[in-house]
């Protein structure tokens, strides 16, 4: 496809140009930048916290020192990088190319949510100057608000940070309804798509509540307001209830934009039709309006009621339900398939088996026996970075290497990406299936000290965090040599049928030449004029 008026990568040139553009793929390519920086700082100190638990005892920090840093890991990975992670990257660089259309509906609200989250990431980073928080990322009451670490200025950053993500969602949203181009229906349009959609809808209505919390919690810690303060008359717990209400729908704002990108994956690389399109687009829907009911499972020992927990429980059961259907369609997919081991699809069948895991786990807690057993143990550590780091960064890291070509207009090394993925996957499991074991053991999580019964464990996770950290350097190398050695890229050199595959590479600054016209669905493989 001709292309006279440039791409978006050399027209136009210079600092300024990207910083006041309101081309939705400079500004995806921004937030990339941003949140793979984030993620870096956030494994430095992951990679740290494991250095300090290879040996019971003291071995380079403080107990406080360890508190800062498994609070700021947490929090950098999970405000800085995980919930923008996807949705503000390849969401923004492709959902306007994969729906026709030339950009998002409101392009200078898209900068302005990118510049209200460097800010919030700021204030969040200052606080490491001012006195890095120890309370863990969730800021638990009583705690967060005597502690003298700088509270206020980390939560003043999450509280900007959900500006970012409340307009990102109201963009996607609209840009959804308004613009898909002529003759692409709701089920027409690409599952990545629908993942955004459900995801956007958590992001416009959770995230308020989390600022409201955080913005009660500072009012608390700065004039002693009383709403969690039980000497005031407020209710500690009631926070945890604030709290959980936006972080569980939150887990899903990281989760549902990890499967849309499984979706496009297992078509592409097995050239079918996904098995099932309605039943996996709607359980992104559905998964969107469960997460709203089952933040309750994380106040099991919370001394709720018997019948609440039960309830809980139960909708925690379900939430499995629209999970499972896109696993086993998705394995359906790939039943005589033309499957090609690509590595997008290599990080897609990772994805398989960690999220299996990670989903599996998530049902075990859901049983209230089990839960109090394995509550604030490692058991819990484990099953969330399945979810989250087996789930969502495996995922973006699929999508990343799937859309690198198109987005760069450069091939990467396949050999070396392989060897990374594989680093990757050992690694992962290295550290966290360990975790799980050590959680079955009774070790606590959030320890600083632990018995010497647990030092192997211990020591072979934080093994593990270093062939976990090799894999990315790995990565790191062959992208960025990719971007100055790497072959030119194909205009479609997987094959896929959506949209963002029929224009140029990299895509013009409008994105089509001409306006497209869908007739067909996105995944029509073997029919003549499949899309377009």
């Amino acid at each position: 496809m001709s292309n006279e008026h440039g791409n978006y990568l050399t027209n136009p040139k210079g600092i300024w140009s990207w910083l006041t553009t309101v081309d939705h793929k400079r500004i995806g390519l921004m937030y990339l930048l941003f949140v793979a920086i984030s993620f870096a700082l956030g494994g430095i100190f992951a990679m740290l916290l494991r250095l300090e638990l290879f040996f019971p005892g003291q071995q380079f920090f403080t107990a406080k020192e360890y508190n800062q840093l498994f609070t700021l890991h947490g929090a950098v990975m999970v405000f800085l990088f995980i919930i923008p992670s996807i949705p503000a990257t390849l969401g923004n660089f492709f959902l306007p190319i994969m729906i026709g259309a030339k950009d998002v509906a409101f392009p200078k609200l898209n900068l302005a949510s990118l510049y209200i989250y460097v800010f919030g990431a700021i204030f969040c980073l200052a606080s490491i100057f001012l006195g890095a928080v120890d309370t863990g990322w969730t800021f638990y009451t009583p705690y967060s608000t005597t502690t003298d670490t700088s509270v206020v200025t980390m939560t003043m950053g999450a509280f900007i940070l959900g500006f970012s993500s409340i307009l990102t969602g109201v963009n996607f949203i609209v840009t959804i309804h308004k613009m898909r181009t002529k003759g692409m229906g709701w089920f027409r349009m690409p599952l990545f798509v629908w993942s955004l959609y459900a995801t956007a809808v958590i992001q416009v209505l959770a995230t308020p509540v989390l600022g409201i919390t955080l913005f009660l919690l500072i009012l608390e810690t700065t004039v002693g307001v009383g709403i969690f303060d039980p000497v005031l008359g407020g209710d500690p717990v009631l926070f945890q209830h604030f709290f959980w209400f936006y972080s569980h729908p939150a887990v899903y704002i990281m989760i549902l934009p990890a499967m849309g990108i499984m979706s496009e994956l297992v078509t592409t690389f097995c050239k079918r039709n996904i098995f099932g399109y309605r039943f996996v687009a709607y359980s992104s829907i559905a998964i969107a309006i469960i997460a709203f009911l089952v933040w309750g499972h994380h106040l099991f020992v919370s001394g709720q009621s018997d019948y609440a927990a039960m309830i809980f429980s139960l909708l925690t059961f379900l939430v499995g339900i629209p999970s499972g259907i896109k696993v086993f369609n998705w394995m359906a997919t790939m039943y005589q398939g033309s499957i090609e081991l690509k590595t997008p699809f290599l990080y897609f069948l990772s994805f398989i088996f960690l999220f299996s895991i990670g989903g599996f786990t998530g049902i075990m807690l859901a049983s209230l026996s089990l839960d109090v057993y394995f509550h604030d143990t490692y058991f819990v550590v484990a099953h969330f970075h399945y979810v989250m780091m087996g789930g969502t960064v495996i995922a973006f890291l699929g999508g990343l290497h799937y859309w690198w070509p198109k987005m760069f207009g450069k091939m990467y090394s396949e050999f070396w990406a392989r060897i990374a993925c594989l680093f990757i996957f050992v690694g992962f499991n290295m550290v966290f299936f360990t975790q799980f074991l050590l959680g079955a053991k009774g070790m606590p999580r959030r320890y600083y000290n632990y018995l010497d019964q647990f030092q192997p464990l211990h020591a072979f996770s934080t093994v593990g965090t270093w062939v976990l950290g090799a894999g990315f350097f790995i990565m790191l190398f062959y992208m960025l040599h990719s971007l100055f050695r790497g072959q030119r890229a194909p205009q479609n050199p997987w094959g896929g049928l959506t949209l963002e595959w029929q224009t140029s590479t990299p895509p013009s600054v409008h994105n089509f030449d001409e306006t497209p016209i869908v007739t067909g669905g996105p995944y029509d493989y073997g029919k003549e004029d499949a899309h377009v």
